[in-house]
């Protein structure tokens, strides 16, 4: 089958909820209309408002109606419409989703996926375009997922909601129709925490994740060298084994991102590599970030989002160094 992103999680979704009769949907708008990106389109009519269930306007109810769902043994996946709505949830999800094992001392899972679109470029108004992933990232007892390609997000979403604890699956917008690709229809599994090494190289090492993996892939074709691109998958637990092995073989380190810079996750992995591999290391580390701002709106947003002229800029300058 060839899929976009938007059909091949709907397909993984379809899939599970087929399979296993405790997974329920729920967030605004997902059944009726299907969603606003329409990824649970058609979910309403194969299974009924008893598993696809339209929630009024109150992320912190979603999550905390999931949590409750969860304890209760079934495996809620809730979709936030949109990344900038989430922060209304926090509070459920650290207060209450992630401490449900440690507090019950293992007598209780939270087995939650929570779904949400994330990023920019599709200009979008305020609230609907933030990279926010590094929150999540920062929150012991959560997992924290993000596909780049449709193979992925199938194989995700369901090793997501087979998870026994709860997952932030986040969704690239920018790329929700942007690419389509070969993806089975039989059941398959994508597993968290494992990288995937998209291209292999010996000069330089190239990391990113979500739609900046997209954007990497176009400026590799302007890059001489070898690249070795690796795109992360899961943020949380992360592939800090792929990603050494990686940096011993080239000595040379590219991260991409399309979040702020001050406390990214490209932080974190600079700071893994430099007690890890060190040693390894011709270059100093380049990071290629969004900024320390706002994220603009339509008119200013292809000047805040890394593009494809300043991935081969840090390339070249760490190549050069």
């Amino acid at each position: 089958m060839i899929l976009n992103m938007v059909e091949a999680i709907n397909l993984g979704l379809k899939q599970e909820m087929s399979k296993d009769k405790n997974v329920i949907l729920l967030g605004e708008d997902i059944g009726v209309d299907g969603g606003v990106f329409r990824v649970t389109d058609g979910l309403l009519k194969l299974f009924g408002e008893k598993r696809v269930i339209d929630t009024p306007l109150a992320e912190s109810g979603i999550v905390g109606m999931s949590i409750g769902m969860a304890i209760a043994g079934l495996k809620p996946v809730a979709e936030i419409q949109f990344e900038g709505f989430i922060f209304p949830a926090i509070d459920q999800i650290i207060n209450h989703a992630v401490r449900i094992r440690n507090r019950s001392r293992g007598k209780f899972s939270c087995p939650i996926v929570i779904r949400s679109p994330i990023g920019g470029m599709v200009k979008a108004l305020e609230h609907h375009s933030e990279s926010i992933e590094t929150y999540f990232v920062h929150m012991p007892g959560l997992k924290v997922v993000i596909p780049s390609t449709p193979y992925d997000a199938k194989g995700l979403i369901v090793s997501s909601i087979r998870d026994p604890d709860p997952v932030i699956f986040f969704e690239p917008k920018r790329i929700y129709r942007a690419i389509k690709q070969e993806v089975p229809e039989q059941e398959y599994l994508t597993p968290i925490g494992k990288a995937n090494i998209r291209k292999e190289g010996e000069d330089i090492t190239l990391i990113s994740w979500g739609s900046m993996v997209r954007e990497c892939e176009k400026a590799i074709e302007n890059i001489k060298a070898g690249v070795e691109l690796i795109d992360l998958r899961t943020l949380k637990p992360l592939d800090t084994e792929t990603i050494i092995n990686s940096v011993k073989k080239t000595g040379r380190v590219v991260i991409v991102q399309e979040a702020p810079k001050t406390l990214g996750l490209a932080s974190e992995i600079i700071s893994i590599i430099n007690d890890k591999a060190l040693l390894s290391l011709e270059a100093p580390i380049e990071r290629i970030t969004g900024f320390d701002t706002i994220v603009p709106l339509a008119k200013l947003e292809k000047y805040y989002s890394p593009s494809v002229e300043r991935i081969i800029y840090g390339i070249n300058k760490v190549l050069k160094y």
